[in-house]
């Protein structure tokens, strides 16, 4: 499986691609006036690379990632004063070990590409992180929540702009405590990645006074759970938090109300996809809590314009939850490019000292661990068939109500 190249890879697509460009940096949202270069003249190519999940039952996350990532490089290529062209390279890891480490360590040895933008899937980025410093390619993460990512070694070449499953589990820990919810059932996948969200939402949890009733480890590819659901059913818990993504959370939403758990359903940020929604039957998904790191990105100061700009682009999937984060981690990089040249040591080092970058996300600090310092956590609620923000919910608002305490 190899990589393949963007849309930008073809000169002649160049008129094709034009929109209304705005990018957002540390100055904030600029408009730039769209300009075709002069006859015979060309800037030399910087290549980047957008490494994630392109098929599989996680495409529609990954797609959108990818998309938000090429908003960002043809906003500036439209730009006459940017020093260099970018051409992005999209590698398929598709949310698998192997096949991300495969296709890291093919975009990380090819000294051409000079900064990637890996991964959704927490148990492939912990897996490759090692690779990208070994060969000294800088990243910036924009999904993949497992904190070890960034808090497990010391690699000066790896960096995320989202936050991790720390600041959303405590988060989702209080504000279920909060709605009189008492008791809870865990089903979580054995990956690394459900493994963590089971670890640190039984901590928070039992913290702010939840009680655990039973805990049950699934594999990622389990198809039946008569088991686990059967005996959650005589367990009668008042929620079932499920850590996992959201291929396996379809699988048991739509086996709980078979066996007899009524609980109200709740999920991470793994479940915050179209691909939820689409799997069930709008019933089922109704009120499904999830949650996920930063501010909607429609009420931060570069959001609209983001939204905006994907837009008018034209894409022909959404940007998904995590596009925003993408496309700010694109933007991040490209700027300093744009600064200290197309030199992957001079990145790193550059976006070592990012502090207070204003972006589509809010503003972008990494700690001494590349760890964007995201504060706020948005929780979101299935209604209609969509996710939607609680606050500007019927059930905010008391119109419509969460399944009842058992």
């Amino acid at each position: 499986m190899g990589g393949h190249h963007g849309n930008n890879d073809k000169n002649g697509e160049r008129n094709m691609l034009k929109i209304s460009g705005i990018w957002l940096g540390a100055v904030g949202v600029l408009g730039l006036a769209l300009a075709a270069p002069s006859e015979g003249w060309a800037k030399d190519q910087v290549r980047l690379a957008y490494i994630g999940p392109l098929t599989g039952p996680l495409s529609s996350v990954g797609i959108g990632a990818r998309n938000s990532i090429e908003l960002a490089v043809r906003q500036r290529n439209a730009d006459p004063d940017a020093t260099y062209e970018y051409v992005l390279e999209a590698f398929d890891d598709e949310c698998k070990a192997d096949v991300g480490l495969r296709v890291a360590t093919r975009a990380a040895a090819d000294d051409g590409i000079v900064v990637g933008f890996p991964h959704y899937c927490s148990a492939v980025a912990i897996g490759a992180v090692g690779t990208y410093n070994r060969f000294e390619l800088p990243v910036v993460l924009w999904g993949a929540v497992l904190p070890d990512i960034t808090y497990g070694n010391d690699y000066k070449e790896i960096h995320r702009v989202n936050g991790t499953m720390i600041n959303q589990n405590e988060h989702a820990a209080n504000f279920v405590v909060d709605q009189g919810y008492q008791t809870w059932a865990i089903i979580h996948d054995t990956t690394d990645y459900g493994r963590a969200h089971n670890e640190y939402f039984s901590r928070f949890l039992t913290e702010a006074g939840g009680e655990i009733v039973g805990t049950f480890g699934v594999t990622a590819d389990q198809q039946d759970f008569s088991s686990e659901l059967a005996q959650i059913a005589s367990l009668r818990p008042d929620v079932l938090y499920f850590g996992g993504q959201a291929q396996l959370g379809v699988r048991i939403r739509a086996q709980m109300e078979r066996l007899g758990v009524t609980a109200q359903f709740q999920g991470t940020s793994g479940i915050l996809s179209d691909a939820y929604l689409e799997g069930l039957p709008p019933a089922l998904s109704e009120g499904t809590l999830a949650f996920l790191e930063g501010a909607p990105v429609d009420q931060l100061p570069g959001g609209a314009a983001f939204v905006a700009a994907y837009q008018e682009a034209g894409f022909g999937e959404p940007f998904e939850a995590y596009g925003p984060f993408a496309y700010s981690a694109a933007s991040l990089a490209i700027d300093l490019i744009e600064e200290v040249g197309p030199d992957r040591i001079a990145l790193r080092d550059a976006l070592n000292g990012v502090s207070g970058y204003d972006s589509a996300i809010g503003e972008i600090t990494f700690d001494e661990s590349g760890q964007n310092t995201v504060a706020v956590i948005s929780t979101y609620v299935v209604q209609d068939g969509q996710w939607t923000v609680w606050e500007d919910s019927d059930y905010a608002s008391g119109l419509r109500s969460l399944r009842q305490p058992n």
